[in-house]
């Protein structure tokens, strides 16, 4: 979908896991303990390579050790599951010695089960390469096994940390050209020791499935019933490694840095960038790692190559460094090559320096959800939104997803909530329910508005569900607010779009009469957000032209001036960066996207926007690359939680209209030349930018199939530019681009020549008047 429709939820990488798993709960967060070097039988059957040796126990248990003899993992049981009989465990097992079709020794294990069980056969082959065990289950039985519940046990004997889940990804890029992206390459459940680690690597997950006793394992279809594979790497590397040693890929890079959110507070300081590349073959390898480091215009800051031998099952780490610009974002990549292998990995390095906001609670600037951020910790994701100067936040509640209330207020961030699933239609008891728990929740959380539900208005500009939605959900909740005399101010579901013919039914309904606020998502597709098609223009479908911003904007103005005043809120704004993407905006268009549209919306007298949200992620996927689904890519941050150049724009518009009241649009001589006036504590601050170029975005791309090779963020893909003279205050003109890079212009009689295109820039030290007998140089 071209919108953003939901407040996704999903669980942050690296947090303990504590869950549920058919109704029980799970027990402890690192795996069952025992002391190191627990007493059990051992038998002759045992298989090694360098770094491991795996010892089959006559339980039929696998004991794990490492090099130096230390027993670090105990394999288990087999959990299998069947849709008629249920959930059934292995009780035991028989260990014996086979040969691999490569002759290579391994452990196999017939497991024995219940007599419930009825038929199902569990069989285990174990075996070994350097620092690497690979774990088999074959599983045989009726139809009507359940592979997607399969689980298999494991104790991690003496931990010094509890387990983590890390979701891993490999860097790609297209054959098409345009930029490279990440995909899905695994995940890994981590063992931490203080001299060493252990990985236990899956193609899949459910990591809610897990807890201290099995790790979810889904299994995958075999003959005669469903297989299980899955590997653990033993050794001091980091999760990207362990993943590469687990499927004996040759080369595999991951690359970052020792700071949260790879993010610097100024000028002139050396940014360290690690880089480890592991060899997941069997033989010795020389590589060498290429890297480079480049800024928003393209010059490249950094460059360099750095040599060394890789053994089969471990790694190589070096660390890089640049030199930090006053502020911006440093683009870095490094790239690892072994003979015909290569493997490369990303991220971005971000200096922006700290900053005093002054609005507080009358800011426009909020985040619409952020809630499986919570890494490394609270603090640094507080200090984080403090930095972008986020004020306000969507969803909190106790029990919810994401930083409870009480911390926010702590931290002086105000907060709202939105909950939703509204029984339309539902008997009267369902909607009684629905209505006393979620307002309840509402008063309880010390929220300052309840959006009521989000995005019913389905199918658009259908007007269906209002009436519905007035009687079942709004109403309901208003009615106990009011009894309870409750502060909590209302807003209606965000719509999907500005669905004004789905406003007119609500109002038709008594809805307008019900709420404080208006919401919706000014959903934008290939568009800048100063496009204003007039709203009987507007198309339908996934990629019409009603997901424009501007013109959205002005239909609810409108919508509000003709049915009463209220708040105008956007409690979902965003620039979706799906990659090599027509309809969806490059990285550098959604930077520049970012300032215009948090612009347009203060000159539109909005109230808050909610930005559509903070790092790429979606639910119920932690970390987890999503690279052909849009929802994935709304995020300020990339996946690794590293900015986009997006992020420093939110942080630019906030900083710049902090306290900022709108003056008016500019009348300048060329009416394909735009500009807002807005006065500040820091004098008049003017918005420029030009529409020569059109206002829509990616004209170029071939055909209709949602692919072209989009641009790297560092090339200005605007053609046209324009020479303008403007009125200024004194001699000296202060340039900001999206992202708050700064460039000072020396005025000549009162006036100083800009230089204008597509991007937005703001401009301090113009007069209050700088349209003022105006012209155009060529």
């Amino acid at each position: 979908m071209p919108h953003a429709p939901r407040s996704d939820r999903g669980i942050p990488r690296r947090r303990f896991l504590g869950t549920t798993l058919g109704g029980a709960v799970a027990a402890g967060l690192a795996g069952a303990v025992l002391p190191a070097g627990a007493a059990h039988a051992d038998t002759a059957v045992a298989v090694s390579a360098d770094g491991i040796t795996l010892t089959a126990n006559t339980d039929g248990s696998v004991s794990v050790r490492d090099g130096g003899g230390v027993e670090r993992v105990r394999i288990t049981q087999f959990m299998a599951k069947d849709s008629v009989i249920g959930i059934q465990r292995t009780t035991g097992g028989t260990p014996s010695l086979i040969t691999l079709d490569d002759g290579r020794p391994a452990i196999q294990v017939q497991y024995t089960l219940p007599a419930a069980a009825q038929g199902i056969t569990v069989r285990g082959r174990f075996d070994v390469t350097a620092h690497r065990a690979h774990l088999r289950w074959d599983v045989g039985g009726p139809a009507t096994l359940v592979p997607a519940g399969f689980m298999f046990g494991r104790t991690v004997l003496a931990p010094s940390a509890p387990e983590s889940f890390v979701a891993l990804t490999a860097w790609n890029r297209d054959a098409g050209g345009g930029v490279p992206y990440e995909t899905n390459d695994g995940v890994v459940y981590q063992e931490t020791w203080a001299d060493t680690r252990a990985y236990f690597r899956l193609a899949a997950t459910t990591p809610a499935w897990t807890n201290a006793t099995w790790i979810h394992a889904p299994g995958t279809a075999a003959t005669g019933g469903a297989a299980v594979d899955a590997d653990l790497v033993l050794g001091s590397v980091r999760p990207a490694a362990a993943g590469a040693m687990g499927v004996r890929r040759p080369l595999g890079v991951e690359v970052w840095t020792d700071r949260p959110f790879s993010l610097w507070d100024g000028g002139g300081l050396p940014m360290a960038l690690h880089a480890e590349v592991a060899n997941g073959g069997t033989t010795t390898r020389d590589v060498r790692l290429s890297w480079w480091a480049r800024d928003f215009d393209g010059r490249v800051l950094a460059s360099g190559t750095a040599d060394g031998t890789v053994a089969p099952g471990a790694a190589l780490t070096r660390t890089f460094t640049v030199t930090s610009p006053a502020r911006g974002i440093v683009f870095t990549e490094v790239t690892a090559t072994a003979g015909a292998d290569e493997a490369f990995a990303r991220t971005n390095l971000t200096v922006l320096p700290p900053h005093t906001y002054r609005a507080g609670a009358d800011s426009m600037f909020g985040i619409a959800n952020y809630p499986w951020l919570l890494e490394p910790d609270t603090p640094s994701v507080l200090s984080l939104m403090q930095r972008l100067g986020i004020q306000r936040v969507r969803i909190a509640y106790d029990g919810g997803p994401g930083l409870p209330p009480a911390t926010l207020d702590a931290a002086g961030i105000h907060h709202n909530i939105e909950l939703a699933g509204i029984p339309l239609d539902g008997t009267a008891a369902e909607v009684a329910a629905w209505a006393d728990t979620n307002t309840q929740k509402a008063i309880g959380s010390g929220a300052d508005w309840f959006e009521v539900a989000n995005e019913v208005n389905k199918p658009w500009m259908s007007g269906q569900t209002a009436a519905a939605y007035v009687r079942d959900g709004l109403r309901p909740v208003h009615d106990r607010l009011t009894a309870a005399g409750a502060p909590t101010k209302v807003l209606n579901a965000g719509l999907a779009g500005m669905d004004y013919v789905w406003t007119e039914k609500f109002r038709d309904a008594g809805g307008w009469d019900l709420i404080d606020g208006f919401a919706f998502h000014p959903g934008r597709g290939n568009f800048t957000p100063d496009y204003a098609p007039p709203p009987r223009e507007w198309t339908q479908g996934a990629n019409g032209t009603y997901w424009n911003f501007l013109g959205g904007l002005r239909k609810a103005r409108e919508v509000i001036a003709e049915y009463g005043t209220k708040e105008l809120w956007l409690t979902e704004a965003y620039a979706c960066t799906k990659p090599n993407s027509w309809w969806h905006d490059t990285y550098r268009h959604a930077a520049e996207n970012v300032l215009l549209s948090l612009a347009l919306a203060m000159a539109e007298g909005v109230n808050c926007v909610n930005w559509y949200q903070l790092h790429d992620s979606v639910l119920g996927k932690p970390q987890m690359a999503d690279p052909a689904n849009p929802e994935y890519h709304y995020g300020l941050m990339n996946r690794d939680t590293s900015a986009k150049p997006s992020m420093l724009a939110y942080a630019t518009a906030a900083q710049v209209l902090d306290e900022a009241t709108f003056t008016r649009w500019l009348d300048l001589p060329d009416p394909e030349l735009k500009g807002l006036l807005f006065s500040t504590p820091d004098g008049p601050v003017s918005i420029l930018w030009s529409r020569k170029d059109g206002y829509v975005l990616n004209a170029d791309h071939p055909g209709d199939s949602g692919w072209f090779a989009a641009p790297e963020p560092w090339v200005d893909g605007w053609r046209t530019k324009t020479e303008l003279s403007v009125a200024s205050a004194g001699g000296t003109v202060r340039e900001l681009d999206c992202l708050g890079r700064e460039r000072q212009l020396t005025a000549r009689a009162g006036r100083v020549q800009l230089q204008l295109d597509g991007a937005p820039r703001v401009y301090y030290g113009l007069t209050g008047a700088p349209d003022a007998r105006g012209h155009r140089r060529a």
